[in-house]
């Protein structure tokens, strides 16, 4: 779930908003005090909620449980070469945006206003949403497709770069854990309501005698066409149109400063420019970046290579990947409500350094995992081992071990992206919080090609899907080590 909260231009009284004064990242770890939060949230904080909440199921339905999973298995037509494709894709919009983030970042300080932008990354990716329909065997082609995500990735992480920046301006102080665990909530919470859509509208017609059931998908929609996958693509898209509505109406956003967005482009290099030359004197936060280039590389990949792994190493179709998606997102709900606890008992750092150990061992276990072996040592043989329970789906031992491996690692890869967000809150300097944040979407996407590239060169070199995976363990651990020789942010009182 590919994404911190930052404000308007810059001067505009980021010490008022961002819930603690400059030079933040340099006091004693243990002096770090956080207000207690208002407890009524505003009309523009519950849209800037609803916004981040609507345009995350692009996220869950297109790049990891539905179209994705079908990308690489239907229209590739291989799922170890479909995991290598998608890989190089992630390649490339991760490089596209490591070089647009930071800029954009920067920049809008200078330019003021993030709705505009707002409004054409919306425009480019709700046609191009609605334009996934089309890709079938014999009609868009493989590269077509493949061109259109890159597309989507590049734009979806600029808007996060905008609406990001606007958290702590729909916040009032000491709001910001609750409305970036919210913001995540709100998305798997969007999510599954639409993979149970998907899944009752057009997978279970005909397949169950259920009389809840449809007897026929709806709207006349063909299984054997593909298209309940091929129908995440304009789902989503209807639902990120229909968010940004109160999004645009309430949430308040910045002044313009009268700069032309050219000029502000301009500016915004020598910024950002500035910024990194400026890192010497905000030691914990150029720490803190550094160490999560690499977990939220991982990170990243855990999430857009999670669906086809599934997929593949478990055998499973559209109807089980819908309910693997559906259980993962409700547990994601979870791991946004638990972020702020974990936030406030713990501090940012290590509320994410607890997230990020916990990914690893998960993951490390379902490396082990298949239709017939548990763990690595323990073979299963469905002939010979009746059936857990009566179901269409996830009836074997090994099925259900994996699928609570994966409920396991949402709660927490949603959770360490709500307390990353606010930790970064607590170090940047708030008069430039918006450019840090750019800084903030360089850290997680500027080494994302190379986390893309050493999965596809493991999956090539070792034919293995399994393979594929042990890099993004890797980068876990280093980040998780990196973390340690981070100062700030360790305690929040409630």
């Amino acid at each position: 779930m590919a994404s911190s909260e930052g404000c308007a231009s810059l001067g505009c009284g980021m010490s008022e908003l961002a819930g603690s004064p400059p030079g933040l990242s340099e006091v004693a770890a243990d002096d770090v005090l956080v207000p207690a939060p208002q407890k009524t949230l505003s009309r523009g904080a519950l849209s800037w909620i609803l916004h981040q909440g609507s345009r995350d199921p692009y996220v869950i339905l297109v790049t990891i449980y539905v179209f994705s999973p079908y990308f690489s298995r239907v229209l590739v037509g291989d799922p170890v070469k479909g995991q290598a494709v998608v890989a190089d894709i992630s390649t490339i919009y991760g490089l596209a945006t490591a070089v647009l983030a930071p800029i954009l970042g920067a920049s809008i300080e200078r330019f003021g206003p993030r709705k505009p932008l707002m409004g054409l990354i919306l425009a480019i990716m709700a046609p191009l949403l609605f334009g996934l329909w089309f890709a079938s065997p014999g009609g868009l082609s493989v590269s077509v497709v493949g061109a259109m995500l890159i597309l989507l990735g590049v734009a979806y992480n600029c808007g996060d770069v905008l609406n990001n920046s606007l958290l702590s301006r729909a916040a009032e102080k000491g709001q910001e854990p609750v409305l970036s665990g919210l913001g995540y909530a709100t998305a798997n919470g969007l999510s599954v309501t639409l993979l149970i859509f998907v899944m009752w509208a057009f997978v279970l017609p005909g397949m169950v005698p259920w009389s809840f059931v449809p007897s026929a998908p709806l709207l006349g929609l063909s299984q054997s066409a593909h298209e309940p996958s091929r129908i995440a693509g304009p789902l989503a898209g209807v639902v990120m149109v229909l968010g940004a509505i109160p999004f645009f109406l309430w949430t308040r956003d910045a002044p313009r400063t009268g700069v032309p967005f050219l000029a502000s482009l301009k500016e915004g290099v020598k910024l950002i420019l500035d910024t990194f030359a400026n890192l010497k004197g905000h030691a914990d936060v150029a720490k803190f970046l550094g160490a999560r280039m690499l977990y939220c590389d991982g990170m990243t990949a855990l999430l857009i290579f999670g669906g086809l792994f599934a997929s593949g190493l478990m055998k499973w179709g559209e109807l089980e990947m819908l309910a693997y998606g559906i259980s993962l997102s409700i547990f994601g709900v979870l791991g946004g409500l638990i972020a702020p606890h974990l936030d406030r008992t713990l501090g940012p750092r290590k509320a994410v350094q607890v997230e990020i150990g916990m990914c690893i061992l998960v993951l490390l276990g379902t490396l082990g995992m298949g239709r017939e072996k548990i763990l690595y040592f323990w073979t299963w043989d469905a002939a010979t081992h009746p059936p857990v329970w009566n179901s269409p789906l996830f009836s074997t031992l090994p099925e259900l071990i994996y699928l609570g491996m994966g409920l396991l690692i949402a709660v927490f890869v949603t959770a360490q992206y709500a307390s990353s967000r606010t930790l970064l809150v607590r170090l940047a300097p708030a008069d430039r919080m918006a450019a840090f944040f750019g800084l903030f979407s360089l850290s997680g996407t500027a080494t994302m090609w190379l986390g893309s590239l050493l999965v596809a060169l493991a999956t090539k070199m070792f034919a293995s899907q399994v393979a594929g995976f042990i890099p993004i363990a890797g980068l876990l651990a280093l980040g998780l080590v990196g973390l340690f020789w981070v100062k700030g942010g360790e305690r929040e009182a409630g």
